[in-house]
């Protein structure tokens, strides 16, 4: 197992020409302190989970101690932000500090948000609060746990450091991890420049690094596109088919990998309502959890329109043309095996579909809901179910063709559940979860953030130790607001 000074560090990123980059190094922060850490993520580095506790660990990802071989850089971007375009955005607070190449032979940006200003910090400090590295935090792991693409979040590191938000806060940082961090936005920050010489640059370099088998394909940049396109649509499924809203679906918080990135205003929804927004700045309700699949086709456009130096036009829209079969194929997969059928026919659709008007009209908890449902007896009244419904009439009609759907595959109980309670958690990143252990923190006591790390890590499994955390929100909880700040 690899200690701090044992990560081997390059950048190729740095490596790229200054127009894509500031060369910058952290802030140092005062008295820098370990919040919470996950050997799950160390992992991925080879990292020694004992290294966590030493002052080396904590100095090094507060920023504080420059990492041997490390070249950081603030990476530059623009972005479509709620629909309106911005010019230039780029890393305002957090910078890359290099990549690691773990012994599997898999490259991990280790990218330190919180970490003081940069050249494109605009009119911001550069720094993050502890509330929202704690979010990030959980949110990354949680993610990873349902299966979810993401970016990985290795610590939290608190400091004295006194921010000034709504109020005055903790300041935080946290070190999050992914294959690469280029954005949607990466390249519009060029294509509007007409720098279409950087496109072809950012592109050639994204193929290599990140899509290797494309290198010397044959219109490999429509490829790439095409592939970001069915990423992209896969992951979008993969939201709506467990109630997640992203909250910032901007071309800057899109990744190019179809991973999820940039977890601010975020929230899993709990009663469920398609509508359902989750950001407080959303006033209309442009990333409203259903509007996420056309919000990611709509993002996916702005990346074409930046690589058409490299493409035609025609060429471009049949890449991108492959969204709605790729993510209406894929969401028609994990809702029919949410359902715990084993063939998937296109009837299926109005099975599943129905059932979500229901649990609309009904404002049932969506995750309380499918765990329950591995529970279904064929042939029964299913109390357990029917009592979550003010009008059961309307779900034992829906119940009625769901076990007939059943009983023309054989389906056996026992075995069906087995298969449910593999893909429908229990256990979900609820907010209120989230603000009681941001609430200890803040009273200094993060042993509940690394509680609920550790619950959130084996979300399919029943942990009746762990049962209160399976429960919906209590009224206060329901009523918590987050924004673009948290």
């Amino acid at each position: 197992m690899r200690t701090i000074s044992g990560l081997a560090f390059d950048n190729t990123y740095a490596r790229l020409a200054d127009a894509f980059h500031q060369r910058v190094q952290p802030t140092p922060v005062p008295s820098p302190y370990l919040v919470s850490f996950s050997p799950d993520a160390a992992q991925l580095l080879d990292l020694d989970p004992a290294i966590a506790q030493t002052q080396e660990f904590v100095e090094a990802f507060a920023g504080n101690r420059p990492l041997p071989g490390s070249d950081p850089v603030a990476m530059k971007y623009a972005g479509h932000q709620f629909g309106s375009y911005v010019p230039q955005l780029g890393d305002g607070r957090a910078i890359l500090l290099g990549e690691v190449r773990n012994e599997a032979g898999e490259k991990w940006d280790l990218h330190l948000k919180g970490a003081g200003k940069t050249a494109f910090s605009r009119f911001g400090d550069g720094r993050a609060v502890l509330r929202s590295s704690i979010r990030e935090y959980l949110a990354c792991e949680a993610m990873h746990a349902l299966g979810i693409p993401t970016t990985r979040a290795l610590c939290v590191i608190g400091t004295d450091l006194e921010i000034y938000r709504e109020g005055v806060e903790t300041g935080a940082l946290v070190l999050r991890m992914a294959p690469s961090h280029v954005r949607f936005g990466s390249f519009e920050v060029f294509a509007h420049r007409e720098q279409f010489d950087r496109v072809e640059q950012l592109a050639d370099y994204t193929i290599e690094q990140c899509y290797p088998h494309l290198k010397k394909r044959e219109g490999k940049y429509v490829a790439f596109l095409r592939e970001v396109t069915e990423r992209t649509a896969r992951l979008a499924a993969h939201w709506q088919s467990v109630g997640f809203a992203h909250g910032v679906l901007n071309t800057d918080n899109m990744s190019i990998l179809g991973i999820t990135l940039d977890y601010g205003p975020y929230g899993f929804m709990e009663d469920f309502d398609p509508g359902f927004i989750c950001n407080h700045s959303d006033e209309g309700g442009r990333y409203a959890f259903d509007q996420q699949p056309k919000i990611a086709y709509w993002n996916l456009t702005a990346l074409a329109q930046s690589l058409l130096s490299l493409m035609s036009v025609d060429d471009a829209k049949a890449a991108l043309n492959v969204f709605p079969d790729v993510f209406n194929g894929h969401m028609h997969r994990l809702m029919t095996a949410k359902l715990g059928l084993t063939s998937v026919v296109d009837e299926d659709m109005t099975l599943w579909t129905s059932l979500l008007d229901l649990l609309a009209e009904a404002k049932v908890d969506y995750t309380i809901f499918f765990r329950q449902l591995g529970n279904f007896v064929v042939g029964e009244r299913n109390e357990h179910l029917r009592g979550l419904f003010a009008t059961a009439a309307k779900f034992d009609e829906w119940a009625k063709r769901y076990g007939e759907r059943l009983q023309g595959e054989n389906s056996n109980d026992a075995h069906r559940k087995t298969r449910m309670d593999r893909l429908n958690p229990k256990f979900i990143l609820r907010n209120y979860l989230a603000q009681i252990a941001i609430h200890k923190a803040d009273l200094k006591d993060y042993s509940e953030v690394d509680r609920l790390r550790s619950v959130l890590r084996l979300p399919f499994d029943e942990q009746p130790e762990m049962e209160h955390y399976a429960r919906p929100a209590p009224e206060w909880g329901k009523k918590l607001v987050v924004s673009c700040s948290s």
